[in-house]
């Protein structure tokens, strides 16, 4: 005989999921306040501990938005609101060798696929802010938190060329993901005149229209990158930063 798992739900899970599905089914829409505390209590038939936990859950996913002394309010979940969470839990998957390795994995795939889209889709004006972020790039060589910031505003700056705000949010969360990374390789003399002569590379690969070079020059950028990151953490601190 076949036998299934019940999956055994809290009462602040059950109230959470029903006002999230009356947002979903536009029952309250954006800026609408949500009923008070008693009002949802007598509603759902449950004490004030499970309203609460549930707006506070609601919260996390970027439904409601609550403010002491007033109603919760309904708001709209947004990429930025709901990736920062997200980024926060993939951080207790860098702590190893392994986890590392599969952040490098899945950026090698999304920066190449944007350096592609941007060589077969960029415009005259796109290449024209690319331009103008690898030279404030080069401009900062030597000045290691202002290159650190016009580094991460170079790989912005490709992404944004794709026009796509999912594709912009989710880069943004794995930039946020690369600070450590990107402060570590920095210590080592050197590394940012090597990253802004790769940048350069990209740029003029997507500025003759090649995909197959712009590709192939963000993935050697990359693998250089990740390749002096591994070199300095295996040689342990202090030790790899003079090479």
């Amino acid at each position: 005989m076949k036998t299934y798992k019940i999956e055994r739900k809290t009462l602040s899970e059950q109230v959470a999921e029903r006002l999230e599905q009356d947002i979903r089914d536009g029952h309250y829409q954006a800026g609408d306040q949500l009923p008070a505390e008693r009002e949802m209590m007598e509603q759902f038939g449950v004490g004030r501990p499970a309203i609460r936990e549930a707006l506070f859950y609601l919260q996390k996913l970027g439904f409601v938005a609550i403010s002491s002394g007033t109603r919760p309010r309904v708001i709209k979940p947004t990429l930025e609101s709901v990736l920062p969470r997200l980024s926060g839990a993939v951080r207790s998957l860098l702590e190893d060798p392994e986890g590392q390795t599969s952040l490098q994995d899945a950026r090698v795939l999304f920066e190449v696929a944007i350096a592609r889209h941007a060589a077969e889709q960029g415009t005259p004006e796109d290449h024209r802010l690319l331009r103008e972020a690898l030279e404030s790039n080069l401009r900062t060589i030597g000045d290691e938190p202002a290159f650190k910031r016009s580094d991460v505003a170079f790989h912005a700056a490709l992404a944004e060329i794709s026009g796509n705000s999912i594709i912009m949010a989710v880069h943004e969360a794995l930039s946020t993901l690369l600070d450590d990374r990107r402060a570590h390789v920095l210590q080592r003399p050197g590394e940012d005149r090597i990253a802004s002569e790769a940048h350069r590379q990209i740029v003029e690969a997507i500025e003759s229209g090649s995909p197959d070079a712009a590709e192939e020059a963000m993935r050697r950028h990359l693998e250089q990158h990740y390749g002096s990151y591994r070199t300095l953490k295996e040689s342990g601190p202090g030790r790899g930063a003079a090479g």
